[in-house]
């Protein structure tokens, strides 16, 4: 089942307005609008809007032009998102997943549960029945595939319901292009060529809009393989929603607290019962959040993330206490909540071996915990390997007790220099050797004489990642008259191509 909220963002934004003033909100001309690098741009507009002539995709200026009473608020994508997502997991009254289908559709699977509710039509009826209380306009279909559901909910009688023993191609075959859900760019090549609705695409033949479409990858560039997912010729893949529930505990106070030490009981008493929860889901926490709500209405929040997942309660404790030192309670705090905004199975453990680890300060996760609540979140990290040549990608930093991923793999390298700089520098090559490499070259202001020279060693552009001008790198390990080792590379080959005469540049100093 396909449901399609064509008003979604009007619809959220009327049902808030509503909320606020205790009244009808759009009675007079409405336009939602985002900002755009040519000023601003109209996303949405509510009836009395489209009537004055204020349309979606027009300039704001072109729109007060025809309607001058025209009134505007900002759009919230990120918002109708989050709405349409949380519209999501409501939708699940009707079947056991759903998806969303962004910006402004969901996508049920009904399948065996319609006499449930006394069947299709009495499914959809009850569809639009809810969705009208809420306040929101929908627009529901079920066919067999979610593309035929989707195409009938945008373009199809209103409750259109296409039985899987139906002819699909013939109850579809008058739907517009557009039901295949097509790029704006497909469809307009598609309009050139005179092909309006799907009866006009099957009628052509596949081969002759194959030889058009065949080097288009992406289903939305590809009519055939969007009319395949259609008629259930090809699978498509849908994300469902899941409703996950975070672990959370809060104290409600008779009396506001001012004092520190209440507030550590307090603290003490959620960790114990954030712990019992963990432990009943079978998961430890990696990031916890710490809301405080005063008495005057403000709330702080403190936030933690961790190394490793934990039921500590002691642990826990003892990170918030660094970050509860600045807390202002101002008039008191009545209300504190703990919840574990990202949680990890965790099995169980032989407890007095992790208790004799962190008595004796020898836990690895817990050592890591105090140095980042001390030195800040991105201040404690690891470089592992990764598999590439070019030294600017052969290592990543990463947090300390996470995962090495499975590309990254030892390569055998020459020798490499101790220290790598940030990024490599320019030096201006005075005197080059017929061999190829620099005899004396400018760094820093300082001239040095190369005196010892070891390479080249080449190093060839990643061409799968790159542009096609990135050029090769020679690299030599240099020593000039004091001693001092240096890692330098030419960049690119004479007439080679792909650019002028090839630079030069210091990237690593050896011991």
């Amino acid at each position: 089942m396909a449901i399609w909220l064509a008003l979604l963002a009007l619809d959220r934004w009327r049902h808030s307005e509503n909320c606020r003033r205790g009244e009808r909100a759009d009675a007079d001309p409405l336009a939602l609008i985002a900002e755009t690098a040519h000023g601003p741009r109209v996303e949405a507009a509510n009836d009395a809007g489209l009537e004055a002539g204020a349309g979606p995709g027009m300039m704001l200026a072109d729109a007060r032009t025809l309607c001058p009473q025209l009134k505007v608020a900002p759009s919230d994508p990120a918002g109708d998102l989050a709405f349409l997502e949380r519209l999501a997991v409501w939708a699940q009254r009707w079947g056991p997943w759903s998806a969303m289908d962004a910006p402004d559709g969901l996508l049920v699977d009904v399948t065996a549960v319609a006499h449930l509710f006394g069947g299709e039509e009495r499914l959809l009826k009850d569809v639009h029945a809810r969705f009208a209380a809420q306040g929101l306009t929908a627009r529901a279909a079920i066919a067999p595939t979610a593309g035929a559901a989707w195409a009938l909910a945008h373009y199809g009688p209103k409750g259109a319901i296409l039985a899987a023993d139906d002819d699909d191609m013939a109850r579809l075959s008058g739907l517009p292009m557009a039901s295949l859900r097509l790029d704006a760019d497909v469809l307009l090549v598609l309009r050139r060529l005179g092909l309006k609705r799907l009866g006009d695409l099957a009628e052509l033949g596949r081969d002759a809009v194959q030889r058009r479409f065949r080097n288009r990858r992406s289903p939305s560039a590809n009519p055939l393989v969007r009319l395949d997912q259609l008629l259930g010729r090809v699978p498509e893949p849908l994300l469902p929603v899941i409703s996950v529930e975070a672990p959370l505990v809060q104290r409600r106070l008779m009396e506001p607290i001012r004092h520190r030490a209440l507030l550590d009981q307090v603290l003490a008493d959620l960790a114990d019962d954030m712990v019992r929860d963990l432990e009943a889901r079978g998961e430890g926490a990696r990031r916890l959040e710490l809301g405080l709500w005063r008495v005057d209405g403000e709330v702080l929040l403190r936030k933690l993330e961790l190394a490793a997942a934990t039921r500590e309660a002691a642990h826990i404790c003892r990170l918030f206490a660094a970050r509860l030192d600045d807390v202002d309670a101002g008039f008191g705090i009545e209300m504190v909540r703990l919840r574990a905004a990202w949680s990890e199975p965790l099995a169980l453990a032989q407890k007095d071996l992790d208790a004799a680890a962190e008595e004796h300060g020898t836990s690895l996760a817990a050592c890591i915990d105090r140095l980042t609540v001390r030195l800040g979140e991105r201040a404690v990290r690891k470089p592992v390997l990764r598999g590439s040549h070019l030294p600017e990608r052969a290592q990543v930093w990463q947090a300390p007790l996470e995962p090495e991923q499975a590309s990254q793999e030892m390569l055998d390298f020459h020798p490499r220099p101790l220290k790598l700089l940030d990024r490599p520098e320019q030096i201006a090559v005075l005197y080059a050797s017929p061999d190829g490499y620099p005899r004396r070259f400018r760094w820093r202001g300082g001239v040095h004489e190369v005196v010892r020279v070891e390479g080249p060693e080449r190093i060839a552009p990643e061409w799968w990642r790159e542009k096609g001008s990135a050029r090769l790198r020679d690299y030599y390990r240099i020593e000039d008259g004091e001693g001092r080792r240096y890692w330098i590379y030419r960049s690119g080959l004479a007439g080679d191509g792909r650019g002028g005469m090839p630079d030069w540049f210091l990237q690593g100093l050896f011991a």
